[in-house]
């Protein structure tokens, strides 16, 4: 065999090995992207029902703590206390007599994670203070651009996940006849209920 036919065999093989799925593999390169995991939880509410799922990937802090309300049946029995048509329903916090809920202590925020408050997508609920959410969400039911990083305060509002089956519930939900509780505004006149939120496959 001639110099010039070995070369060229040489760098057919080594073509064919650079292009092979295990050469790309143990260059630490996937042959195909791994999709983002997600979560999905059911929510039973006295408007019907809803499911959401969470994006553990995009906000792991966010969805964690949510996760671990959810499995500790924290949801159960409280309601949506805020109900803005043409913006948003937040819930999670209070029970049907308006009594807030202890909850554990408050997360850091994961507003800067990509995802924006577009309609159906949920975020958490939270006071000036950027680091203090806790329990409450709410789902957007229209685009609320104003909500995304770095507005509306410099911080944004950190979006985690996104309601998949049941939008029809929630537009149920954002269309009650709503009155003011004391200081609070916006409160639907009969009480909306989480009866229960459930993990499911």
């Amino acid at each position: 065999m001639n110099v010039s036919r070995r070369i060229v065999l040489a760098g057919l093989m080594a073509a064919a090995t650079a292009l092979s799925p295990l050469a790309a593999m143990a260059q630490g390169a996937s042959p195909a992207a791994a999709a983002p995991r997600t979560e999905r939880v059911q929510f039973v509410t006295s408007a019907g029902k809803f499911t959401m799922e969470v994006y553990p990937d995009a906000a792991p802090k966010t969805v964690a703590n949510f996760m671990e309300y959810v499995k500790s049946g924290f949801y159960s029995g409280t309601i949506f206390h805020r109900v803005i048509n043409g913006f948003m329903v937040q819930g999670g916090g209070f029970d049907r007599d308006m009594k807030e809920k202890p909850t554990r202590a408050p997360i850091p925020l994961e507003s800067q994670n990509g995802l924006k408050n577009k309609a159906g997508t949920v975020a958490m609920a939270r006071t000036s203070n950027p680091n203090s959410a806790a329990a409450q969400f709410f789902v957007n039911v229209v685009d609320n651009s104003n909500l995304d990083y770095p507005q509306p305060d410099g911080n944004g509002y950190a979006v985690f996940g996104k309601v998949v089956e049941g939008m029809d519930t929630i537009d149920k939900i954002k269309s009650v006849p709503t009155t003011a509780y004391g200081a609070m505004r916006n409160v639907p006149a009969a009480p909306v209920v989480i009866e229960s939120a459930t993990v499911i496959k």
